[in-house]
C-alpha cells in the first residue's frame, strides 16, 4: 500500500512538474513577443553617403529616409570595409572582416556553420520568422532552408513592367499585412537601385528607371566634380591608368561626355529617390498594422558610388564616395531613448550586426568584430579612428587589388601587386585631388600609418 502511495505521488509530481514546464514554455513565448522586436533591414545598392536631403545634399529628395533619419539615429560617417556588394553584404551579415569571412567572389556562399553566427540565424534560433525579399547577394546557393520565406528571384522589370524597387516593395506590404502573431519577425528588404544594368552584346550599362521619375531633376544640371578632370585621372601611375580597368571602362560608357553625364548621373539620383518612395510606403504599412509599437528598422548600402570622381564610376578603390554610405537606426518603440540624434562616429559595416542583435535583447557572438553603437553612443566615446580597408577581388587590369587604412584625417593605400603606395592628407585635402605618398613632409606620417597598416592586418584574422 506504501509503494503505491509513493508510485501515485511521484506520478503527480511529474505531473505537476510538466504543468510548470508548460507554463514556463508559454510564459516565455509570451516574453520573446513582447520583450524582442521585430527587425526591418533595408539595403540599397550603391547609395553614396551624402545622397541624403537631411545630410545637406543640394538636390536629391528623400523626404521619407529624411524622416526616418529624425526618428532616429543618423551616422554620417558609416563606411564599408570592402566597397563590392557581395564582399560587403557578407560583411554586414557576419559582422566581420572580408580577412575572417572570407568570402571574395560572387559564387561562394557561408558555410552552415558560419551561417548559424550571422545576425539573421541568432535571430532565428531565438524564434524570429526570417523573410529575405530582394537578393541576398551573398553567393549563388538558394539559402532556402535558412530562411521562412525566400524570394531573392526578383528581376529590374518584369514582363509586366513591374520594376524591382516596385515589385520588392509589394511584396513587403504583402508580407507586412500576415504579420497577425506575436512572433516577432526579421524582414530584409534590398533594393537593386541605384545599381546600374549591366551592358548586354558589347552595349555600354545604363540606369532602368521607374518611368514616373523619368523627368525627375531634368531641369537640374548635375554638378560635375572637382576629380573629374582629366588631370586627375593621368595623375594615376601607369598600370591603373588603362581602360581595361573596371571603373574606366564603366566611366567611358556612362560619363565620359558632357550628355552622358548629365543624363545619367539624374538617373542614379532617380533611382534613389524611387528607393526613398518604397522606404515611405513601408514605414506607412508599419505604422498602419501597429506594428511601429515594436519594431526597428535599419537602412543601409552595400558600399557608395563614384559619379565622375578621380575619372572613374563605381566603387572598389577605397576613395570616399565608394567606401561612404548611409546608415540609420530607428527604434520605433514608445520608449526608445533615440530620437533626431546625428553621430559622426566613424563606423562600419561590420557594427551593422552586433548592434541589431543588441537592440534586439540578444548576446552578440564571439566571432563577430563589429561593435555595438548604442552601447558606444551611451558611453559618448570614439568607437574607432581609423579601419582596415581591402578589396581583393579580382586582380589586374580589371580591378587592382588594394589594402590600407582609413582615417578621417587620411587614407593609405597599398595597390599590393604593383608596389605601389598611396597617400591622400585628407583633413587638407577631403576631395583627394592629390597623393602625397612621395612628399618629403609625409614621410614620418606615412611611415607611422604603415606600421600601424601592418598591425591592424594582423589583427582582423
Amino acid at each position: 500500500m506504501l509503494r503505491k502511495l509513493k508510485w501515485r505521488t511521484s506520478i503527480i509530481l511529474i505531473g505537476f512538474i510538466a504543468i510548470l514546464q508548460n507554463q514556463a514554455l508559454s510564459q516565455t513565448g509570451q516574453s520573446v513577443s513582447s520583450k524582442h522586436p521585430n527587425v526591418v533591414f533595408i539595403i540599397a545598392d550603391s547609395h553614396r553617403g551624402e545622397a541624403l536631403g537631411i545630410n545637406g545634399h543640394p538636390f536629391v529628395q528623400t523626404p521619407h529616409l529624411d524622416e526616418l533619419a529624425r526618428g532616429g539615429i543618423r551616422f554620417t560617417s558609416a563606411y564599408v570595409t570592402t566597397a563590392i556588394c557581395s564582399v560587403s553584404r557578407a560583411s554586414i551579415l557576419s559582422g566581420q572582416h572580408r580577412a575572417r569571412h572570407k568570402i571574395n567572389d560572387f559564387t561562394t556562399t557561408f558555410s552552415d556553420e558560419a551561417m548559424q553566427q550571422t545576425y539573421p540565424m541568432v535571430l532565428k534560433k531565438a524564434g524570429y520568422k526570417t523573410a529575405q525579399i530582394g537578393f541576398l547577394g551573398v553567393g549563388k546557393t538558394p539559402l532556402t532552408k535558412y530562411f521562412d520565406v525566400w524570394d531573392v528571384q526578383i528581376p529590374w522589370m518584369t514582363k509586366e513592367g513591374l520594376h524591382q524597387t516596385d515589385n520588392v516593395t509589394k511584396k513587403a506590404l504583402e508580407y507586412l499585412d500576415q504579420q497577425k502573431t506575436d512572433q516577432p519577425f526579421y524582414l530584409a528588404l534590398s533594393f537593386t537601385a541605384a545599381h546600374e544594368v549591366d551592358g548586354q552584346n558589347g552595349n555600354p550599362a545604363t540606369y532602368m528607371v521607374q518611368e514616373r521619375f523619368k523627368d525627375l531633376y531634368k531641369d537640374l544640371k548635375m554638378p560635375v566634380p572637382t576629380t573629374a578632370a582629366p588631370e586627375y585621372w593621368n595623375s594615376f601611375p601607369d598600370f591603373f591608368r588603362n581602360d581595361k580597368n573596371i571603373g574606366r571602362g564603366r566611366w567611358n560608357g556612362l560619363f565620359s561626355t558632357p550628355e552622358l553625364y548629365q543624363e545619367n548621373v539624374k538617373n542614379y539620383y532617380r533611382l534613389v529617390t524611387g528607393v526613398d518612395e518604397a522606404v515611405g510606403k513601408v514605414m506607412e504599412k508599419i505604422k498602419a498594422l501597429k506594428l511601429d509599437e515594436n519594431t526597428i528598422v535599419i537602412y543601409t548600402s552595400d558600399h557608395g558610388f563614384s559619379l565622375g570622381e578621380h575619372g572613374m564610376m563605381g566603387k572598389w578603390y577605397g576613395f570616399e564616395k565608394g567606401i561612404h554610405v548611409p546608415l540609420i537606426f530607428n527604434d520605433l518603440r514608445p520608449a526608445a531613448k533615440w530620437h533626431n540624434v546625428k553621430s559622426d562616429q566613424l563606423v562600419l559595416n561590420i557594427d551593422i550586426a552586433p548592434t541589431i542583435l543588441t537592440m534586439a535583447g540578444f548576446p552578440v557572438p564571439a566571432v563577430m568584430q563589429g561593435v555595438d553603437l548604442l552601447q558606444v553612443m551611451q558611453k559618448k566615446q570614439p568607437v574607432r579612428t581609423h579601419f582596415f580597408y581591402e578589396h581583393t577581388v579580382f586582380a589586374s587590369p580589371m580591378l587592382h587589388k588594394v589594402e590600407g587604412l582609413v582615417s578621417k584625417d587620411y587614407k593609405y593605400f597599398n595597390y599590393t601587386e604593383h608596389n605601389f603606395e598611396s597617400f591622400y592628407d585628407t583633413r587638407k585635402d577631403p576631395e583627394e585631388t592629390k597623393d602625397v605618398a612621395r612628399d618629403k613632409k609625409y614621410q614620418k606620417k606615412l611611415a607611422a600609418v604603415k606600421a600601424l597598416y601592418e598591425k591592424e592586418k594582423r589583427a582582423i584574422q
